[in-house]
């Protein structure tokens, strides 16, 4: 047997990062040394962040993208820190990862963990999972726009910030959320806009995914507004299986539905160029939590999601189902972090899904 080897960058960055992405690797090198020879990892890490940028005044060197260029994939931690704006650390850094290699396709699974206490009555009675396919490379977030007119004096300056649709970006998105779909039990696709008030792009994203939708008459298709989405996250969650949305709209969408299968802390990501042209990059959602960096209790929940999804992108998907089963069977043990209303450490969840992940051999 021939081992595959595959090649990760691993980017900490700040805050909780450099604590959740030590228990993804330590359970990916797990899961390598248990395969029997059939995969490894090979780890070149990468010191870019704060602390990177208040000794350059960059978040990642200006020949970031050609060192990263040849990896299999990227293993991001989080970013951000309270004493440089937010827009500096993310533009300077995630958003450049993620728009210079065209990582169009943002998938957020929303997975409801037992032993987890969720505030949906619904809950107890249906089961319920869905994923949340964001278009991650223009829409809302495209850095369109600019400040200007400051010169005419104090409360004279104007802000424009312009949303970017193009047909192309559109009906990729909508393609890449009908082809989800159809690997799922319940074949649904719900696309969400505000094209009511946003009479030109999400007009033509609502125009591309009615022509899409005919391409896939084994798939339902429905629309709603983002207003009456957020409701129908809440109220009627049993209906969805794939929500594909705008940049700005799926990102808030996504934390809504993990914050409903109980904490941003257990939101896994995956930042994707389908057509493998350049590395994908893989990260928990929960932002770096300055506030308790260092101290040892970070949910790490969300970073080993996100190296489950790392392996299914590999085509590992038996070591994939091995990580989504020791997380399940490590919440329904109880075994918890603060924000899920326990009191169990990064290291003690790391261990617990490290031993249930032996039993599931």
């Amino acid at each position: 047997m021939t081992t595959r080897t595959f090649h990760i960058a691993a980017i900490p960055a700040d805050g909780v990062g450099t604590e959740v992405l030590e228990a993804g690797r330590t359970l990916l090198d797990a899961l390598a040394a248990d395969s029997g020879g059939e995969f490894a990892f090979e780890w070149t890490d990468y010191p870019w962040g704060t602390d990177y940028y208040h000794r350059t005044g960059q978040m990642m060197p200006d020949d970031g993208l050609d060192q990263l260029r040849d990896v299999d994939a990227i293993y991001f931690g989080a970013v951000g820190a309270p004493e440089v704006p937010d827009h500096v650390t993310l533009w300077g850094l995630r958003l450049a990862i993620c728009q210079g290699f065209d990582q169009w396709a943002n998938v957020r699974p929303v997975t409801f963990h037992p032993g987890v206490t969720s505030p949906l009555r619904t809950i107890d009675d249906t089961s319920l999972d869905w994923v949340v396919v964001r278009e991650n490379s223009e829409g809302e977030y495209s850095g369109l726009g600019g400040r200007n007119l400051a010169g005419r004096g104090p409360g004279n300056e104007v802000a424009v910030q312009s949303s970017l649709f193009t047909e192309t970006g559109c009906e990729r998105i909508v393609r890449f959320a009908f082809d989800l779909a159809r690997t799922r039990q319940r074949k649904v696709v719900t696309s969400v806009t505000k094209s009511n008030a946003q009479q030109h792009g999400m007009v033509l994203w609502d125009d591309v995914f009615a022509r899409v939708a005919a391409d896939y008459p084994d798939v339902e298709a429905n629309s709603c507004l983002v207003d009456a989405m957020a409701a129908r996250f809440v109220l009627h969650p049993e209906d969805l299986s794939v929500v594909v949305a705008s940049n700005l709209h799926a990102d808030v969408l996504s934390d809504l539905g993990s914050a409903l299968a109980g904490s941003l802390g257990l939101a896994t990501s995956a930042n994707l160029n389908p057509e493998r042209r350049t590395p994908s990059m893989f990260e928990p959602v929960h932002g770096s939590a300055p506030d308790i960096a260092g101290k040892g209790i970070a949910n790490p929940i969300g970073a080993i999601g996100s190296a489950g999804l790392m392996l299914s992108h590999f085509g590992l998907h038996d070591a994939a189902t091995r990580v989504r089963d020791a997380i399940d069977a490590t919440t329904a043990a109880g075994v918890l972090p603060a924000d899920l209303g326990g009191d169990a450490t990064s290291k003690q969840i790391t261990e617990a899904v490290l031993d249930h992940l032996e039993t599931a051999r």
